[in-house]
């Protein structure tokens, strides 16, 4: 039971990051997907197509994080 309400603040805590940095998702992704593409260059695997669509989410995640810091600089200056 303990657990159940551990998960469930965790939970919580990370889709309110998410709604504050909407890039933060696929910054994450991007992460991930460069991890399986270094290990999938030995083998030549679509290492490759697997880097370029992480350098894509990277672009994006990087954008949306620019969006969010105009936003909340613009929410902070109104507040003060």
């Amino acid at each position: 039971m303990v657990h159940a309400i551990f998960i469930g603040k965790m939970l919580n805590a990370v889709r309110r990051y998410v709604m504050e940095n909407w890039g933060s998702p696929f910054v994450v992704a991007f992460a991930m997907m460069l991890t399986i593409a270094a290990f999938l260059l030995p083998t030549n695997l679509a290492a490759y197509s697997i880097a370029i669509y992480a350098f894509y989410s990277l672009v994006i995640g990087v954008i949306l994080q620019f969006v969010c810091f105009v936003k909340y600089k613009k929410s902070m200056m109104d507040t003060a």
